[in-house]
């Protein structure tokens, strides 16, 4: 079975469907989804070349995107293990090399996620029959290829594959945060997951440096204030609602009672972020003037999306920003696992 086997949130298979159809028509590739509301996942059938030209970085409603290998229906709850086992020796007729580690997953959706018990004791008893064929390193490889077997219901299994320098580090693209004592709201987390998933190592190294400024549009009560305070950024938060004293505290911000909208900075900074809760097309085309008059080097945003047709709407505003900022940008969108009606971009110039 070719093709691509999708994680999302739950509610949004529809706009990651959407995604997945244009995407694949904008590379030339045929394909087709095959999903329901709720199910928290999408299969995109098709093309060999989807997994290719449709990276998970490049995608906005996926958490994980996998090379499909099989589908698998009617296991025997006595023996999952054989079927699974005998697929996997069927797809490696050129006897390729053992996968380097063995994911056993669900959606996170109301019907996967009673199968977390189950993932958990599959795995334990799927890993030695995989290395007895030969099908699984000895010892974990996290740098080979991973592979991945995702339970839909007790008897119903998918099997995918994925490069791990080119997938989701997290099992269901989900990284596990937990919320700071200190923080000022959860909204926090939303940021944390942003700078994690949207940078990698070598970008959050040298463009998060103590001493770095940073304005934050709509900042109260101060949660992405006091994520970059605590990274050492001196920011200005623009809000007229009232900060947390703590997060004043810290020596390191200056609240201004301003709109977001219309205040602009007197000198340029290296950072702007913004979670005001506006149109998405007045939002991206606020971001698009802030890196086209060089009030700062980049920015993370994130854009509120109506109740229907999401991909569409992400689609306009990210165009609007484009166009408002009329420079050349480099730009990374994404709804993430703590967002929810919204999705997350990050950009920064690159000329």
């Amino acid at each position: 079975m070719d093709g691509l086997l999708c994680y999302c949130r739950a509610g949004f298979e529809p706009d990651l469907a959407a995604e997945l159809g244009d995407r694949a028509a904008d590379a030339g590739l045929h394909g087709h989804a095959r999903t329901a509301r709720g199910d928290g996942y999408v299969l995109f059938v098709g093309d060999p070349a989807l997994a290719t030209h449709l990276p998970w970085r490049s995608m906005v409603f996926a958490r994980q995107s996998l090379r499909l290998l099989a589908e698998l229906r009617g296991l025997d709850p006595r023996d999952r293990i054989a079927p699974i086992v005998s697929a996997l020796e069927a797809l490696r007729v050129d006897r390729t090399p053992a996968y380097g580690t063995l994911w056993v997953e669900h959606p996170d959706s109301d019907a996967g996620k009673p199968l977390s018990g189950l993932a958990r004791s599959f795995g334990n008893a799927l890993r030695p029959a995989l290395r007895k064929r030969g099908l699984l390193a000895g010892v974990e490889q996290p740098n080979a290829t991973r592979l991945h077997v995702c339970f839909v219901a007790g008897d119903h299994a998918l099997l995918a594959e994925s490069d791990p320098g080119a997938s989701a580090p997290w099992p269901l693209g989900v990284p596990r945060l937990k919320l700071h004592h200190d923080a000022p709201s959860r909204s926090a987390l939303k940021l944390e997951e942003a700078l994690l998933s949207l940078l990698d190592d070598a970008q959050r190294r040298d463009w998060l440096r103590p001493g770095m400024t940073a304005a934050d549009l709509g900042a109260a009560p101060g949660g992405w204030t006091w994520v970059l305070a605590r990274h050492g950024l001196q920011v200005t938060a623009i809000d007229n609602g009232p900060l947390r004293q703590h997060v004043l505290d810290t020596g390191r911000v200056e609240h201004l009672r301003a709109d977001g909208f219309r205040w602009q900075p007197p000198r340029p900074l290296d950072w702007m972020v913004c979670d005001m809760v506006e149109q998405p097309a007045r939002v991206a085309r606020r971001m698009g003037d802030w890196l086209r008059e060089g009030w700062c080097r980049q920015t993370i945003f994130n854009l509120k999306l109506p109740m229907k047709k999401r991909w569409l709407e992400t689609r306009r505003s990210l165009d609007a920003f484009a166009d408002s900022a009329a420079v050349p940008l480099a730009v990374r969108a994404r709804q993430l696992y703590h967002d929810r009606e919204e999705i997350t971009v990050h950009a920064r110039r690159t000329d």
